[in-house]
């Protein structure tokens, strides 16, 4: 399978989690400003969309979307903590997380990237994200992780996009468990691999 990624993008978390369930993946780099592969050819040939993550799968077929790839792969290792199997409560409370992060704290990001929002526009999303990582610190402890000791799905999503505020300058201090969460997991070999893989230091 292949994995069209930006270093340190969404993309990440999928990588992280392929490496976490012991699934080879090839990398392939997309260059989202210019919209090319590193051949020269064009990323929207692979999927109209334009924006990674998006898996080819061994078949020929793409996925896209990082919720839906970090499903598959942890799926296709069902003897991993990644994911509960299907039928089971705890799987969807991670559903459940994963939808949270997407919608309430990587959306709320995009505006902080953009050099064009004013600033108005940025104090909303940094208020957003600061009422919606509350709520996150509130569910982490001094250990472990979103659901206990078990490394999930929705775990590498968070600390990818977590990873962002760096890039933003926002604010985090207010939220140690957090913080430390975020210690915890680029700690963690497969992490460090992924990260290394894509040409970025931990942080």
């Amino acid at each position: 399978m292949q994995l069209y990624y930006s270093p340190g993008a969404c993309s990440l978390s999928p990588h992280i989690v392929a490496r976490e369930a012991g699934i080879d993946l090839d990398l392939v780099k997309v260059d989202i400003r210019s919209g090319k592969l590193e051949d020269g050819s064009a990323f929207s040939d692979i999927t109209p969309k334009g924006y990674v993550p998006a898996l080819r799968l061994d078949n020929g077929e793409i996925l896209t979307e990082g919720t839906a790839i970090v499903q598959y792969l942890a799926d296709l290792r069902s003897n991993t903590d990644l994911l509960p199997g299907v039928g089971a409560l705890a799987r969807y409370r991670v559903l459940e997380m994963l939808g949270y992060i997407n919608s309430e704290i990587h959306k709320n990001y995009s505006p902080l990237f953009n050099s064009k929002s004013t600033p108005e526009v940025r104090a909303e999303k940094e208020q957003a994200l600061q009422k919606r990582y509350t709520f996150v610190e509130n569910l982490l402890r001094e250990d472990g992780y979103l659901f206990g000791e078990g490394f999930t799905v929705a775990d590498a999503y968070l600390f990818v996009v977590t990873n962002w505020a760096r890039l933003v300058k926002l604010d985090l201090s207010s939220f140690p468990n957090l913080l430390a969460f975020q210690k915890r997991v680029a700690a963690r070999p497969a992490v460090q691999q992924a990260l290394e893989a894509e040409g970025l230091k931990s942080s």
